[in-house]
């Protein structure tokens, strides 16, 4: 039998929005649909925990060098939290730590959430992918060993009790990069006296990206490639926020081979989104009257390679 030819990958530039499924980890994830695109480079711009499900940015080729952008933006959810027990994730894939009766008002409900919304204090929680000593809190939590974490300060934007079913609140939360929701569940079980965990979480928004774009890993296995490379959206959907300028072909040949150029603006320092002759060439910094390169796309990314017609062999 004659051996199996090697994948062939693509070169795809962009950024798709899926909505992933309960169940998977966001790199499970994020290798399923860099498998079905036959893509090269890819990497997703935020971990959904396996029970969560929503929207998860991933980012192909060019578009991961802006998808710093995409993890520090805010975030949204949608979440049930349970009242009247504690686990030990936070979450409902747990080991039950505690029951305690739940008699509490709507009333103390709101206050809880009230003291909760703006800038507050969060511990990470030892279920985490943050590291210490090179190794991630998850493997010292596995292990039976609970580190000295240090809490920060996030921020939650807004906090609003949707529906309430006995001890199951339903919220929906806008919150900071780094702001844990299964803590914010913690907390609110805490304010409450009952404890609480999460149990179930999906979010619904990053930055300027809703989960209303999104798309299933399921529907995306049933389109052909060309659809779902329609899909994409061009590298400079994830730093749309920032302010654009445009070149002269001779400018960006200069910012293209590193050299400053003169740049006269009312700001003293900005970052901005650079064109030339309405195509992205990527971000440039201005500081002390002078233009020059920040991070610059390699190629065209709406080339016809961006749809994959350039591929090599792996």
């Amino acid at each position: 039998m004659s051996p199996k030819p090697k994948a062939v990958k693509q070169r795809v530039d962009g950024v798709l929005l899926l909505d992933k499924a309960e169940g998977l980890s966001s790199n499970h994830a994020l290798q399923q649909v860099k498998h079905l695109f036959c893509a090269a480079k890819a990497g997703h711009t935020g971990t959904l925990d396996p029970f969560a499900s929503g929207l998860l940015p991933i980012c192909f080729g060019e578009a991961t060098k802006f998808s710093g952008f995409a993890l520090d933006a805010d975030k949204s959810y949608e979440a049930t939290v349970l009242l009247g027990v504690s686990t030990d994730t936070g979450d409902r894939d747990g080991r039950e730590l505690q029951r305690q009766p739940v008699a509490v008002s709507d009333a103390l409900v709101e206050q809880a959430l009230a003291g909760l919304r703006g800038s507050i204090r969060q511990t990470p929680p030892m279920y985490s992918a943050l590291k210490k000593d090179g190794k991630a809190l998850y493997e010292y939590a596995r292990a039976g060993i609970e580190v000295e974490r240090e809490d920060r300060s996030v921020i939650v934007h807004a906090l609003q009790l949707l529906a309430r079913r006995g001890a199951e609140l339903d919220i929906a939360v806008t919150c900071s990069k780094g702001t844990y929701v299964r803590t914010l569940a913690e907390q609110i079980g805490a304010a409450l006296g009952c404890g609480a965990h999460l149990s179930r979480l999906r979010r619904t928004a990053s930055g300027a990206f809703h989960i209303a774009q999104a798309v299933s890993f399921v529907s995306l296995q049933g389109e052909d490639q060309q659809t779902r490379h329609r899909r994409l959206l061009p590298p400079d959907a994830l730093v749309a926020g920032l302010p654009s300028i445009e070149l002269t072909p001779g400018q960006a040949v200069d910012i293209g081979h590193g050299r400053a150029i003169a740049w006269e603006s009312a700001d003293d320092e900005f970052l901005a989104r650079a064109y030339t002759t309405g195509r992205f060439l990527g971000l440039v910094c201005a500081a002390g009257g002078t233009l020059q390169a920040r991070r610059l796309l390699s190629g065209d990314p709406h080339s016809e390679a961006r749809i994959g017609l350039e591929a090599s062999a792996v």
